[in-house]
């Protein structure tokens, strides 16, 4: 929904052009570019830094966290958008809340896991005054997912660790996927799909992740 102020309609054609901007480096889902045009990532981010919303780069969002690069969150969507329908989605690492609000354009249920509860805190009330309520925000360890409302038709991660921990692969339904960036200095997108009891794996772009950690803060 276009937003009444002057402000509003100029981040709307801002929006706009970013989404254009994002289609020309690649982004080619219709589901994916419509989910990224309904999303205010203004929103997500400080006042301070709103004239930067929809460059295509990422932000600092404090506790030495970053809203991720639109590309980036584009691309992680189109990685699991086109395997199935989506009826659940997991997302480990919250931060904001701007890329479960995306995903929840193209899924019934977002499910998002955060472990630093300041974050979270933040990114729940932001979600909930915006009106995201098929977001559901959880105080977890990522490394853990989250047992108890999988199985997920699809994963998301969005913090580097040096393997793909195989308890997260197991709250895939059969068919679903895992994407999340793998590697330390070097880190790539790597693609996992569960089939039964075995798992295909794809590598895809070199990315620059925060790292994924463990335990609560």
């Amino acid at each position: 929904m276009a937003e009444n102020s002057g402000v509003g309609m100029t981040s709307d054609r801002t929006r706009l052009r970013m989404v254009k901007r994002l289609e020309e480096a690649g982004i080619k889902n219709p589901a994916v570019l419509s989910a990224l045009e309904r999303v205010p990532r203004h929103k997500f981010i400080d006042e301070a830094l709103d004239s930067r919303a929809y460059e295509l780069m990422s932000l600092p969002i404090g506790y030495g966290q970053t809203i991720s690069h639109p590309f980036i969150v584009g691309r992680l969507c189109e990685h699991i958008f086109q395997e199935l329908p989506l009826q659940r989605v997991l997302e480990i690492g919250s931060g904001c809340g701007y890329q479960a609000a995306v995903l929840s354009q193209i899924s019934n249920e977002v499910f998002s896991v955060e472990r630093n509860i300041n974050l979270l805190s933040e990114a729940r009330i932001r979600l909930r005054k915006m009106g995201y309520r098929n977001v559901h925000l959880r105080h977890a360890d990522g490394y853990s997912g989250l047992k108890k409302m999988a199985p997920f038709d699809a994963i998301i991660v969005t913090a580097a660790a040096e393997f793909v921990p195989d308890i997260l692969i197991s709250q895939l339904k059969d068919g679903a996927s895992l994407v999340m960036p793998v590697g330390t200095d070097s880190q790539e997108l790597i693609k996992i799909k569960r089939n039964g009891d075995n798992t295909d794996k794809e590598s895809h772009e070199k990315v620059k992740f925060v790292p994924l950690l463990k335990g609560l803060s």
